[in-house]
């Protein structure tokens, strides 16, 4: 890095013995930068303890925001509103306040001579020399001295310091060592990226090193030109004018500045320039910093939200790297940050620069354009073609990659994702008619009498409903609400009404690992009529399985091997003269199609929960998960306007719609133009019952995946078609730039890799891993790019 020589104006305010509480001395200077002062004047800054109440107000404030800082590793934040208008309305006062302050009387002659003596035109570095941090953490920025002059930005500094000589290393790009700590909560990844962006620099990255791994890397006989570090970091007040740093570089490691002192002056003997603390309450790393006499520490001096630092550091690092002026890029940058103060109060409060005042601001290197090696025109193009046995190396680089990426899990959201994409991109059908909805709306339920209702439906509600169904000679009715409790004396009737053969009663099983004691099925219903309506949902909270069966444990409450939906459908298929057996691997079947079961690395899933009979749920598609069948409500059938021909040899379900009871669930579908929607549980198992008949009786596919092998292979062939697309592309229209031949290879085969996921699922029902194929084309490709880029900056 070279330093910036441009003529600017340095304003120092030294500010002596005192405090808040009893006032302070302030000595003014102002000159050319690098030169010795041409103004001197002092003044007096008189008590303001109301000020410093409202500093703290404000800190309080700020930091009850529920706002998930880098301060430390915490999850579970909520952001509350009126946190944050209080928030907003103590950082007014604050900054009236403070403003107040620097009006005083025994102030304004200082001020009066700024305004004679500088210039708006004029680039502007004003240094607060104090070791108060009380006084390093009123919002300067705010002062109204800063809006008179828009090249102007503060600093801080130590009061004391000296010049120590520094090793000039010549290079043409710059050196950065970026450590990236402990981030749990964090997006430490955006931070690493932006630092990739960089043009003109050299980025080393340490993640979550040790103590030893960064103390090591400080010792480079290199050199390093600036220090990053993302991650969580806090600062320990000892007194006033004694504050500490802390960085934790992993989820066990943290430590101060002085632990690695002799590192880190090493380091700023050998060039380092520029330290910045991209985390939270840096004021104590950068007190620590300047007694080692870094030349500049930039930091954010209280907890910073993760979208404030990564919006922070992309304006700073595209600033900074377009040589302009240090100061100015901070200032730039800093002020981007006024379109987050909607969500972010006081956003613009956080950057802060901690100068050492007898050094230069740092500029970023001017490209060296007359250094950039030109290959000879007369070298051939075939010579920066890339060889079948790059290629192989690259083709076993990305799989072996996509293949760990897939093993441990990270890519699972993106290939659920992807099915859910798939699934909802295939032709509309209709409802299934064999099914009748009966729904217990919320009116429903008010409409009953609440002294002897329990739950949604009283007993003489579901007496009624009974009595009127069993004439219309339904093929079975499912009840999806929960009754574990007895019919109450003033209704036996419902006892015997309970026990009709066609009917199936639902419970809860009991789940030890989710805490789950379940619900027991109604006292009256014989055991074999009985199913559990346990539902699956992954870790996004939608339902994309389908749980046949399980084995009950020995103390839950509901007994019932078989879920509702497939108690349902069995029943239905055996009226039908279906056979249903189980076959000797013990899968259920049903005539001919056999359910088989997931397995716990099936299609997109690594390491799932495969207990018990699961197969994926293949949904009906239609506008809305709700239009699964047709529906009535239960005042209408009580009423008598729901006819015989509605009911006669359907599927009738009973269930509530209510929201008060909570029962929704999300789906595959539930992402659309409308926002997030939800689908009532008793449409939910309409579409289990649903997909169980069209498998058996209407030749719908079930939804199946490939074994491992098939996958890995699958995936293999991919790279291998890419590699050969890459290769016959290069030969084929050579005169092409390498990035439209690499972006035509990689469209193409994107294109083609979905079309055939898309095909293979509708048609044959077949979920082919789609997001691990695209990551391996990915990979390859960028591979590719990367290796030409460095062939040709070596030929």
């Amino acid at each position: 890095m070279r330093l910036e020589r441009a003529m600017e104006q340095l304003v120092t305010l030294k500010f002596g013995n005192g405090s808040l509480e009893t006032g302070l001395h302030v000595i003014l200077q102002i000159g050319e930068s690098g030169q010795l002062p041409t103004v001197e004047l002092t003044g007096d800054l008189p008590p303001a303890v109301q000020l410093q109440h409202t500093l703290q107000r404000w800190q309080r404030a700020y930091r009850r925001m529920g706002t998930p800082y880098r301060l430390e590793a915490k999850t579970g934040f909520a952001k509350n509103v009126s946190r944050i208008d209080d928030c907003d309305t103590v950082a007014r006062q604050l900054n009236e306040d403070f403003n107040r302050w620097l009006s005083s009387d025994s102030f304004r002659p200082l001020y009066d001579k700024l305004l004679e003596r500088l210039n708006p035109s004029d680039y502007i570095r004003i240094v607060l020399q104090t070791e108060l941090h009380t006084l390093q953490r009123l919002p300067w920025h705010t002062w109204a001295l800063c809006d008179r002059y828009p090249k102007a930005e503060i600093a801080l500094s130590a009061p004391a310091y000296e010049r120590i000589e520094r090793q000039t290393i010549p290079r043409s790009r710059v050196r950065i060592l970026a450590i990236l700590g402990h981030g749990q909560g964090l997006e430490l990844q955006t931070d690493q990226a932006l630092l990739n962006q960089l043009s003109q620099a050299d980025v080393q990255f340490l993640v979550e090193p040790d103590r030893q791994q960064l103390n090591d890397v400080l010792w480079d006989p290199q050199g390093w030109d600036i220090l990053f570090f993302a991650g969580h970091s806090s600062s320990q007040t000892q007194s006033a004018t004694d504050i500490t740093g802390k960085l934790y570089l992993n989820p066990d490691d943290s430590l101060t500045v002085p632990e690695l002192k002799h590192g880190l002056s090493k380091a700023i003997e050998r060039g380092l320039k520029i330290a910045i603390f991209n985390s939270c309450d840096g004021l104590g790393l950068a007190h620590d910093l300047a007694d080692l006499q870094i030349p500049q520490v930039l930091v954010m001096r209280e907890p910073v939200p993760d979208p404030v630092a990564h919006v922070f550091l992309k304006s700073f690092l595209t600033t900074f790297s377009r040589q302009v002026p240090f100061y100015l890029a901070v200032r730039e940058a800093r002020e981007k940050l006024q379109g987050l103060e909607d969500k972010y109060p006081c956003a613009t409060w956080l950057p802060m620069i901690y100068q050492h005042l007898v050094e230069q601001p740092p500029t970023w290197p001017a490209p060296q354009l007359d250094n950039i090696a030109k290959p000879p025109h007369n070298i051939p193009q075939q010579q920066q073609t890339l060889g079948l046995k790059e290629l192989l190396i690259i083709g076993i680089f990305s799989v072996c990659t996509t293949l760990g990426l897939r093993q441990t899990g990270i890519l699972q959201p993106w290939e659920l994702r992807g099915f859910d994409f798939l699934m909802q991109r295939r032709s509309h059908q209709l409802p299934d008619p064999r099914l009748l909805i009966i729904t217990v709306t919320e009116a429903d339920i008010q409409a009953q009498d609440a002294a002897q209702r329990r739950g949604s439906l009283s007993d003489d509600a579901l007496s009624a409903l009974l009595e009127k169904l069993e004439p219309m000679q339904p093929r079975v009715i499912g009840l999806d609400i929960y009754r574990d409790f007895p019919v109450s004396d003033r209704q036996p009737q419902l006892i015997e009404q309970l026990q009709l053969p066609n009917l199936i009663a639902t419970c809860q099983s009991r789940n030890s690992r989710d805490d789950s004691p379940g619900i027991a099925s109604p006292p009256e219903v014989p055991s074999n009529q009985v199913g559990f309506s346990d539902v699956l949902t992954d870790a996004d909270g939608i339902t994309r399985r389908q749980l046949l069966s399980i084995t009950p444990e020995p103390a839950s409450p509901c007994p019932a091997s078989y879920s509702l939906n497939a108690l349902i459908a069995l029943h239905y298929l055996s009226a039908q003269g279906m056979d249903i057996t189980v076959t000797p691997e013990g899968h259920l079947q049903a005539g001919e199609v056999i359910f088989t079961p997931l397995e716990p690395h099936s299609g997109g899933y690594q390491r799932m929960d495969a207990g018990g009979h699961q197969i994926l749920l293949n949904y009906r598609h239609l506008p809305s998960p709700d239009q699964i069948a047709d529906q009535v409500t239960l005042d209408e059938v009580l009423a008598g306007r729901v006819s015989d021909d509605i009911v006669r040899d359907r599927i009738v379900l009973i269930g509530t719609t209510a929201t008060s009871f909570g029962d929704y669930w999300l789906t595959p579908y539930s992402h659309g133009h409308m926002g997030l929607q939800e689908t009532a549980g008793v449409f939910l198992q309409a579409h289990m019952v649903s997909h169980l008949l069209s498998t058996v009786l209407d030749g719908h596919p079930l939804i199946r995946t490939w074994p491992d092998w098939a996958e890995i292979l699958w995936i293999v062939s991919w790279t291998t078609l890419g590699g050969v697309a890459i290769y016959g592309v290069n030969i084929w229209i050579p005169t092409q730039p390498q990035w439209r031949q690499l972006l035509l290879v990689g469209v193409v085969a994107q294109f083609s890799l979905l079309s055939l996921c898309w095909f293979s699922l509708t048609r044959f029902g077949y979920w082919l891993p789609w997001v691990s194929v695209s990551t391996v084309i990915i990979i390859t490709v960028g591979s590719v790019a990367t290796y030409r880029r460095f062939q040709s900056a070596h030929v």
